[in-house]
């Protein structure tokens, strides 16, 4: 039999992900059946004189039909919690990472952490031609599914096949957009993405980018100077510089922050165009070079400038020690001068002019320029590299982004308790980032990362490892794929984050993780799901122990439990912190969370079990909205008995079946 999300994944069209957000924005326009009325949606629109339906333009490639597809699918993956690291190590953290495919993570999180991102930033594949990247995603279908999915005749579906294993422009396009798409659902409102690209594919994103998140939300391009010394690679132009492209999820709600503006002594606080108004400035509160001694009222000023004393005033050793009242054409209210004074700002009158002037302790931050270097504190490639050389060691990886970029960009959204996330983690810049910026100020940020195991060596016909081109220094080092490099670059730079902050570290630091593997069923497994009879009394197979991490051939020392929960509990909108707390029915061990849910997964359930968890529920022992099971662990009679016996509870009790 098909698994629920393969039933599902087979209605998908290439709209569904788009209709799946429009009927939550715009339910109204939405039938009863779940279908899109078209004429009342062109109804509005005319009544508002828009012509959007005929004019305007668009971005076109091969496989975008195939991409908004793909963005509606739900995952065909399991999450496997790796017990080792999250009851060890990472016990306490609420970081997460995730090794595996990141269109299947993306699909997982988009049901508990929708709207719960405050920053992601990505650094993909550049698609130079020399930076490995080929079209990954495999098309699953044959061609006649293809053709009726899709409308497509023979020549065009070689069309969009010829996508698969090349690096073109549509076949880049169709791998970044349904990642993009499920990227944005998960920005808060106030939530910001990030994207380093270079001239390659830089106007080819913007347009993809403009079509996903809406030309409206575009925020900005900043450039950033990646090298002091760039190559001689092209007989027109050094490159030097790369992109990062911005959009906000709603740019009404977000403004930007960059550094603080320095303080810069003497601004005066005259004005020609302001009108003439009365300003006391407290007593002690003002310095100068005047001498000691006491300054009648009257006028003073200068040519330019006309300021009146309006009462007598007093200096002593270098300071107004009874408040001076001064008319003339000032920038600021009295409010807006009381609460300067009151930030620390330093009022200065330095002359026989009474000319007052202001210095500021620190000025509110400026709205980043685009241009990204060491003025503002960003280091370039070289200091990157160097840096991780020395963290995880030489020529393990390559060409990393710097630190200090990615805390740049993470502080425009001037919080200290967002959540950041990267699905391209590379060797976890951004993971590290995070942790520096909290060792800093004491912040409490949480990160996500996202990286796909893929290998450093191949199998030769020998059957023998070899390491793959580039990859020889990190195989020879004992990392045998690129998400090994990234979690233990994260361990490593909470560890010198320690030392280096022995001293001033908050107390409550977060430098692990928590980690999951997400990875397709084993092909066994898959086998028994398909041969599975709903209606079948007996059970032949234990299929909860093909999704354990042993069956599923990856480290981490989950059982198949573990990993069909930790699923389920993503599905149903629950984070991985959640609290799951054991329920004993008879020698049947069930899940219950918040009060609300109740999982049955393994074998083992009977008539025993059945009448235990009805007497629980209607003596109000326990107390749940719904019971989920796992299918394939009930044979036919246990189900219709449960099934039968929830409905005849005065308290409705859902019951969920899944397969």
């Amino acid at each position: 039999m098909q698994t629920d999300n393969e039933k599902y994944n087979e209605t998908v069209q290439p709209n569904t992900a788009f209709l799946n957000e429009l009927k939550d924005k715009l339910p109204e326009f939405f039938t009863n059946n779940g279908s899109f009325d078209l004429n009342k949606f062109m109804s509005q629109l005319k009544d508002k004189n828009i012509n959007e339906l005929s004019e305007g333009y668009q971005l076109d490639f091969i496989g975008k039909d195939y991409a908004r597809r793909q963005a509606g699918e739900m995952p065909t993956t399991v999450i496997v919690p790796d017990e080792k690291q999250n009851e060890g190590e990472g016990k306490d953290s609420n970081n997460l990472f995730f090794t595996g495919d990141n269109l299947e993570v993306l699909r997982h999180l988009q049901n508990n952490y929708q709207n719960k991102i405050d920053v992601i930033y990505i650094d993909p594949p550049y698609n130079t031609g020399s930076d490995g990247f080929v079209y990954p995603d495999s098309f699953e279908y044959s061609d006649e599914k293809l053709k009726d999915m899709f409308g497509l005749d023979d020549d065009q579906v070689e069309r969009l096949k010829s996508i698969q294993g090349k690096s073109s422009h549509s076949s880049w396009l169709t791998f970044m957009y349904p990642r993009l798409f499920l990227a944005k659902k998960l920005l808060t409102e106030h939530g910001i993405i990030f994207v380093s690209i270079d001239d390659n594919e830089q106007p080819n994103l913007s347009l993809l980018m403009d079509n996903i998140f809406g030309e409206s939300s575009y925020s900005g391009t900043f450039v950033w100077k990646r090298t002091d010394t760039p190559a001689n690679l092209s007989k027109t132009i050094k490159q030097s510089t790369e992109y990062i492209i911005s959009y906000c999820k709603n740019r009404g709600n977000v403004r930007f922050f960059g550094k603080n503006k320095k303080s810069i002594s003497n601004n005066g606080l005259m004005n020609q165009t302001n009108s003439e108004h009365e300003l006391i400035f407290p007593a002690n509160k003002v310095d100068t070079n005047l001498e000691d001694g006491i300054y009648k009222k009257g006028s003073y000023g200068t040519k330019n400038y006309k300021i009146t004393l309006e009462k007598d005033t007093e200096v002593n050793e270098g300071y107004f020690v009874k408040p001076v009242v001064l008319s003339g054409k000032f920038k600021w209210s009295q409010s807006n001068l009381n609460s300067e004074i009151s930030r620390g700002t330093q009022i200065s009158i330095k002359t026989k002019a009474f000319s007052p002037s202001y210095e500021k302790k620190e000025y509110d931050p400026e709205v980043p320029q685009s241009l990204i270097d060491k003025k503002v504190g960003v280091d370039t490639n070289e200091n990157a590299q160097n840096y991780l050389n020395s963290l995880i060691g030489k020529k393990i990886f390559n060409n990393p982004k710097p630190t200090s970029l990615i805390k740049y960009l993470i502080n425009f959204l001037h919080k200290d308790n967002c959540t950041v996330m990267d699905f391209f983690a590379g060797s976890s810049t951004t993971a590290d980032a995070v942790m520096q910026l909290n060792a800093e100020d004491g912040g409490h940020r949480k990160f996500i990362m996202v990286q796909l195991p893929e290998k450093t060596y191949h199998i030769n016909k020998d059957g023998k490892e070899i390491p793959t081109k580039g990859g020889k220094a990190a195989y020879d080092a004992g990392f045998k794929s690129v998400d090994q490099i990234s979690r233990e670059r994260i361990r490593r730079a909470a560890k010198k984050i320690r030392k280096d902050n022995e001293l001033t570290l908050p107390k409550d630091f977060d430098g692990s993780f928590k980690h999951y593997r997400v990875v397709k069923p084993a092909k066994q497994t898959l086998e028994n799901i398909e041969d599975f009879d709903p209606n079948n009394t007996n059970l032949f197979t234990n299929m909860v122990d093909g999704f354990s991490s042993q069956s599923l051939e990856v480290a981490g020392d989950a059982a198949g439990e573990d990993t069909i929960l930790t699923t389920w509990l993503a599905k149903d909108g629950y984070s991985f912190d959640t609290n799951v707390e054991e329920i004993k029915l008879g020698n049947y061990t069930a899940h219950q969370v918040e009060n609300n849910r109740l999982y049955l997964i393994n074998e083992g359930w009977g008539a025993d079990q059945t009448r235990e968890l009805l007497n629980q529920l209607g003596t109000h022992q326990l107390e749940v909205q719904s019971v989920v099971i796992f299918g394939y662990s009930f044979n036919v009679a246990e189900l219709r008995e449960l099934e039968n016996g929830l409905k005849q509870l005065d308290s409705k009790v859902t019951l969920i079946k899944r397969y």
